[in-house]
């Protein structure tokens, strides 16, 4: 029996050509889903007759909904080994493995310093000059030697961050609820006493904490208040840490000089979303994981969790 495999969500139409897929030939028909389904029904209809779903992070959310309304539904593999848009408890109550994949933590730190270097230049005010014809030099650059760069969480990406801060000459400072003065030393930062001390202290403040129900939400209004009306909020992490609309209220008013954005609450940002427009924003399509190695490694490593599935034994499932 040849089952039926469906990868959603491949917007550069890559997932065939980013691993060997040869491996699966006579036992596995696989099918690319590029256009990415909002509507339910839409979706159902795409995959009902597949038995193994391939998703990237989590572009499409799985719930208990949806997952009910696949009956034929056998193996979920998912890019990362964290999926919050996945109710891991429901497809498994229903009989379905949901199994994941290696990340590297080198991309999205890369892209870090891309939105960085992008709004300490203004790069995106004067790459838009050079190609309307407008202005030749309108802003003046912001140094980053002997500015603050302040790390909310102080992981594996954030610690990449923190080194590459500090080679900048930044004087780097890290909170996070778990941090330690020791952990914060081993990599050569300042730990903050709270978030209100590192905010109200840095140039630069990137997110790099998981979302829960405790982090929601953690970056509101009475903490945009608190940072410099000339520094820069980054998030690459997950857009739910912090308070959108009143983000947007920061951005319009001049709370903050502005924000390089890579994540957002919906995905793809809607066409009339004003993050789109702001003159303030350098927004990016959230390509933080989106290189060639870590899709690679995604596409090679579904091969394989599909693989082990189709020989009764599992390997990477998410708990």
């Amino acid at each position: 029996m040849v089952l039926r495999c469906a990868i959603l969500d491949d917007y550069q139409g890559v997932a065939l050509t980013s691993a060997d897929w040869r491996p699966l030939d006579g036992r596995v028909e696989v099918r690319v889903l590029r256009e990415h389904l909002t509507d339910p029904d839409a979706l159902v209809a795409a995959v009902e007759d597949c038995e193994i779903l391939v998703v990237m992070r989590e572009r499409t959310p799985l719930g208990a909904g949806l997952l009910a309304r696949l009956p034929k539904l056998r193996l979920v593999v998912t890019s990362g080994m964290r999926n919050a848009s996945i109710d891991v408890a429901a497809a498994r109550a229903q009989g379905i493995t949901v199994c994941g994949t290696a990340s590297a933590s080198e991309p999205p730190t890369e892209l870090t310093w891309a939105l960085i270097l992008g709004l300490a230049r203004q790069l995106h005010t004067e790459s838009r000059a050079v190609r309307e014809g407008g202005p030749w030099q309108s802003t003046v650059g912001t140094d980053l030697a002997g500015r603050t760069l302040g790390l909310v969480g102080l992981g594996k990406i954030g610690g990449r961050v923190a080194r590459v801060g500090l080679a900048f000459g930044m004087d780097v400072v890290a909170w996070s609820p778990n941090l330690t003065d020791e952990r914060a030393a081993e990599h050569g930062v300042r730990r903050a006493a709270d978030l209100r001390e590192l905010l109200g202290a840095a140039d630069f403040v990137s997110l790099h904490l998981v979302l829960s129900d405790r982090t929601r939400g953690l970056v509101g209004e009475p903490e945009l208040r608190t940072m410099r009306p000339g520094a820069y909020l980054v998030n690459t992490s997950r857009a739910g840490l912090v308070d959108g609309p009143a983000l947007l209220r920061a951005l319009r008013e001049g709370w903050i000089a502005g924000a390089g954005l890579d994540v957002y609450e919906t995905e793809p940002l809607p066409a009339d979303d004003p993050l789109r427009t702001l003159p303030n924003v350098l927004a990016l399509p959230h390509l933080g994981y989106v290189t060639e190695g870590n899709y690679g490694r995604y596409f090679g490593q579904a091969v394989e969790d599909i693989e082990a599935f189709l020989a009764g034994a599992p390997v990477r499932e998410l708990a």
